[in-house]
């Protein structure tokens, strides 16, 4: 076997680790009508439902704030800002495959037969962070940020805590748009 058949598979895996490694954590989207430099202000929407605060959005609303400060937004009464902020974590629902599958193949050139087991696959709840800046004046949503990396019960609260905080960052990374 020569040395650039063994280089070629090699180099092109290690492109593909590399690239999947540069892939965003947020998706974001906008109203492209919507004029950002006229926002100054903001505040968190007023909670609908239980009155009480969880500890995912407690920490969400931490880095939130945080961030909206980084931006020389000021924080107002919900009657007078500018903006809404609203955020939620939806469930999501994926398959997971615990283990690693195996097998065995015999070949030649080309051609080459095996045998593989699938690994076990089983259900999972996670959590996914959505944040959504709404317009006070009109009610609706000019921005939104989604999060592609997800909470789950198995987490340490000190993980919950770093992955809400970088991922509301790469968010508002993002925040106003066009810059």
């Amino acid at each position: 076997m020569t040395w650039s058949r063994v280089w070629r598979p090699v180099s092109l895996m290690a492109l593909l680790l590399l690239l999947t490694g540069c892939a965003s954590n947020v998706v974001t989207d906008y109203d492209s009508s919507t004029v950002f430099g006229n926002y100054s202000s903001w505040a968190f929407a007023p909670e609908k439902g239980t009155g009480f605060v969880s500890l995912d959005a407690s920490r969400a609303e931490s880095a939130i704030e945080r961030e909206l400060n980084r931006k020389a937004m000021r924080r107002l009464d919900p009657d007078e800002a500018d903006l809404l902020v609203s955020y939620r974590v939806e469930d999501v629902e994926r398959l997971d495959s615990t283990g690693f599958s195996y097998g065995l193949g015999f070949g030649r050139r080309s051609f080459a037969w095996g045998l593989s087991v699938p690994p076990p696959v089983r259900e999972i709840t996670e959590g996914k962070l959505i944040v959504e800046l709404v317009d006070r004046s009109t009610g609706r949503v000019v921005w939104r940020g989604a999060s592609q990396r997800y909470l789950n019960e198995n987490q340490s609260p000190e993980r919950r805590r770093t992955l809400i905080d970088e991922v509301v960052t790469e968010m508002f990374s993002k925040y106003p748009p066009g810059l």
